[in-house]
């Protein structure tokens, strides 16, 4: 056997060890050692191999394929401009703490600077957000088997991305022998070949929170359904209004129009006096003004970093350790008694909009979808059209790339987050859509997932209508270098990619077209964009009104 196979099948036997049980695979020629071990793996049922041939649209398909699985998951890839391709999709790893593992091929160290082809300096690609792993050059020799094992188990982490750089020797595929000078089995029982314990907590539990008081507002961003759920029914039992994101949608009794009350402006009869902040919320400047305003911010976070963009946070902590405060129900019920108000006042004010529109869209979407679906939300408008007007369904898995926020590989996450849900959603823009279309592009004997693809397509960038860049003054110069219309024909491109496409024309067709069925399909919706942001103006001033 030589080197590189011996190297290649114990690195891909260990990671099946460390639980990773699904590996996205960029066809290449120096990752070919390791592309022969996976397919072997594979053959034996002990992993799932997709393989795409993209390596951008692979990261974020292996990352939804963490979102969805709660697993770690790797991408492999060749040596070169393949690696860099995956630096969006580690990123979002990196900021959203997720178990993405960028397993990728390099050249020997004596190729590098010397212009052999895809041959770069490989370590720290990824910046210093991404750990990288070098793996040592492999010999025929004894004494190898336990190194590689052992830093597989050192390198991997639960809670970020990690960058595990193997270089490669020619021959890159296997010869006729098996014979080496040790036995490279690992650990009886499929065992781990190091069973590392993970780490305490690295943020206690709040045990003071004397500083919370009757006037208390709650705010989840994105967060584990459980820490949603708790926190809500902590917040009930104390008496406090809950505000959430879609992503937090887990938590149960919240305020169904709490986004759009923050975006009107709050009264001085719901303004609190302290601001509970759960998880990572990024959507919108309602939140961000709140907590700006706010005289006591208390933030709650389950990873060593928190989210604090104005640096306003007096107190930081992990999950509320502590029985809730029992307070008087008034302010919870002066709450309860603005949203139902303003939440006659929205209907009607949707009804009496010409469809459509992204917040029709995202209204009829998530109570049209059937129940327990996954639902994968684009960044831009179409996350945030949820957060405004949709209804708050608790048995829906809603998901989005929130951690850096990017439109890159929407379609691809949204693919692999899908791939453990019998019936997956997605919700994009145009310009989403088209950024990351190849996300489409699946071979003929590859699993795909059960999805179907929602497009609002007002034919450019929407959400810039909704920016100080969109305002009337910056009207000559907005359409070219913020609208960006494209004109582009998503029929004739789905037809090219053999993914069915359906054009619906009202509310009703878009119920129909969300009835469940198999494979990858496009939903699209054709809508004005010149009418966005006067229609979100006027939205705001009816919300204000209401008080």
């Amino acid at each position: 056997m030589n080197p590189s196979t011996a190297q290649a099948r114990v690195l891909v036997d260990e990671l099946v060890r460390h639980d990773v049980r699904q590996v996205v695979l960029c066809p290449g020629s120096r990752n070919a050692a390791l592309a022969m071990a996976l397919h072997r793996v594979c053959v034996a049922g002990r992993l799932t191999l997709h393989v795409r041939v993209d390596e951008r649209s692979a990261g974020f398909f292996a990352l939804g394929l963490v979102r969805g699985s709660g697993r770690p998951v790797a991408v492999v890839c060749t040596s070169g401009t393949g690696v860099a391709n995956l630096h969006p999709a580690m990123l979002e790893a990196a900021h959203s703490h997720l178990p993405l593992i960028a397993l990728t091929a390099d050249r020997p160290v004596e190729l590098v600077g010397s212009g052999a082809s895809q041959t770069t300096v490989q370590h720290g690609i990824f910046g210093a957000l991404v750990s990288t792993v070098d793996f040592p050059m492999a010999e025929r020799r004894a004494g190898q088997n336990a190194v590689w094992r052992g830093m597989i188990g050192r390198s991997l982490r639960a809670d970020g991305p990690v960058h595990l750089n193997v270089p490669f020797r020619e021959p890159l595929v296997p010869d006729e022998g098996e014979d080496w000078p040790e036995d490279l089995a690992g650990r009886d029982g499929d065992r781990p070949w190091t069973v590392v314990a993970p780490l305490a907590e690295s943020r206690c539990g709040a045990t003071e929170i004397g500083h919370l008081g009757r006037r208390t507002l709650v705010v989840i961003g994105d967060a584990s359904p459980e820490l949603a759920r708790s926190t809500a029914s902590f917040a009930s039992a104390a008496g406090w209004p809950v505000i959430v994101e879609p992503l937090g949608f887990a938590a149960g009794d919240t305020v169904a129009t709490g986004s759009l009350m923050l975006a009107a402006g709050l009264p001085e009869s719901l303004r609190p006096e302290s601001l509970l902040v759960v998880g990572h919320p990024s959507l919108s400047r309602g939140v961000q003004r709140v907590i700006r305003e706010t005289p006591v911010v208390h933030v709650v976070s389950e990873h060593p970093q928190w989210t604090d963009p104005q640096g306003q946070a007096d107190h930081v902590t992990g999950p509320l350790a502590v029985e809730p405060p029992r307070f008087d129900g008034t302010w919870l019920s002066r709450w309860q008694d603005a949203d139902a108000s303003l939440k006659s006042i929205v209907d009607k004010f949707l009804a009496d909009e010409p469809w459509p529109t992204g917040l029709h869209v995202a209204s009829v979407l998530v109570d049209a979808l059937p129940y327990g679906a996954t639902l994968f939300l684009g960044s831009s408008n179409p996350v945030r059209d949820v957060d405004l007007v949709a209804p708050h369904r608790t048995d829906l898995r809603i998901l989005a790339n929130r951690g850096l926020a990017g439109i890159d590989g929407t379609l691809s996450s949204a693919a692999g987050a899908s791939m453990a849900a019998e019936r997956g959603y997605a919700l994009v823009g145009d310009l989403t859509f088209l950024h990351d279309i190849n996300g489409l592009l699946i071979g003929p004997g590859e699993i795909r997932p059960n999805l179907a693809i929602v497009v609002l397509n007002d034919d450019g960038g929407g959400i810039f209508s909704l920016l100080e860049q969109g305002s009337p003054e910056h009207a000559d110069s907005f359409e070219r270098v913020f609208g960006t219309p494209h004109g582009a024909d998503l029929a004739a491109l789905c037809a090219g990619y053999g993914v069915p496409h359906t054009l619906v024309p009202d509310a009703a067709a878009l119920r129909e077209a969300l009835v469940p069925a198999d494979g990858i399909r496009v939903i699209e919706v054709r809508a004005d964009r010149s009418r966005l942001r006067d229609l979100h103006s006027r939205l705001r001033s009816v919300a204000a009104e209401a008080w």
